[in-house]
């Protein structure tokens, strides 16, 4: 990241400094997030790839697959360079390309999960392990307890949630610091700003997934455009980069399985935003 007017990094749980422009491992799966991709090495060099632009931060889950993502990860990285951490969630399951998913943050299904994930990523301890959604059929608490419990074993360094509210991160933040928060969040959707002022007040790194879309519509597109043309730079490149300037605690995890877009994803850094483009991008939030 070259451009001087943003902070280039964050420090993760107070001890874990991570690139603010990382990786999400979603994509690297076969279609419709299920199964192996019909090409793995593909995968295995946009994860290369990524390493070798600077990225020390991945995001993964072990839904993605189900499995496939953390097998893929440890296939091209392990062992892992210490400067890297690999973050991974749990607390959905799914049974097929396109069925529903489901929730299960059940003190059962995470142990299974958790135990998981270290297998699969080759790892002792997960440096981030996240909860991918609060299960409406079981107490928060019981969950929170979990977690607790398992961090307390060294299993887990630092526990992070997604899709939260304000009053669920204070209610985790009874039983462990909460370091992270995944809610879906882009200069079109900002639905969660208030749970992103309080990440804020409290150092916590806030990583909106679906960065670049949701609430697009032509004026919208016609005004980040414009933005992009004067830039010499891509609208979703001007998306991302929004973000970057929006709040120093924001860090990146764009999903791709193409090396070229790779590349243009981890230049956004380079990109100045000027106060005014700032405010042209922020009059567009639906």
């Amino acid at each position: 990241m070259e451009n001087s007017s943003l902070k280039t990094t964050f420090l993760l749980g107070g001890d874990l400094e991570v690139n603010r422009i990382g990786y999400g491992a979603m994509r690297i799966t076969g279609p419709a997030i299920w199964g192996m991709p019909e090409n793995p090495q593909n995968s295995i060099d946009v994860l290369h790839r990524a390493v070798e632009l600077g990225c020390n931060f991945i995001d993964t889950a072990d839904q993605y697959g189900p499995f496939t993502s953390e097998q893929l990860i440890a296939q091209a990285l392990h062992p892992y360079a210490k400067e890297l951490v690999i973050g991974t969630k749990g607390g959905l399951v799914r049974f097929g390309p396109w069925a529903d998913i489901h929730n299960d943050a059940s003190p059962q299904h995470l142990h299974e999960a958790l135990n998981g994930s270290l297998q699969r990523l080759k790892l002792d301890r997960i440096e981030l392990y996240q909860l991918h959604r609060i299960d409406p059929r079981i107490p928060a608490e019981i969950t929170f307890e979990f977690l607790q419990k398992a961090q307390q074993e060294d299993k887990i360094r630092h526990i992070g949630l997604s899709e939260v509210s304000v009053e669920e991160i204070k209610k985790a933040q009874q039983f462990f610091p909460v370091v992270s928060v995944q809610n879906r969040y882009s200069v079109y959707n900002r639905e969660w700003e208030p749970v992103l002022d309080y990440c804020r007040q409290q150092n916590i790194a806030f990583i909106p997934w679906f960065p670049i879309g949701g609430g697009m519509d032509a004026q919208k597109e016609d005004v980040i455009q414009r933005i992009a043309t004067e830039k010499g730079a891509t609208l979703h490149q001007i998306a991302l980069s929004w973000l970057l300037h929006h709040a120093d605690n924001i860090l990146l995890i764009p999903g791709t399985s193409n090396v070229k877009h790779l590349e243009e994803n981890m230049a956004v850094g380079a990109i100045t935003l000027t106060e005014e483009d700032r405010q042209k991008l922020n009059s567009i939030a639906g």
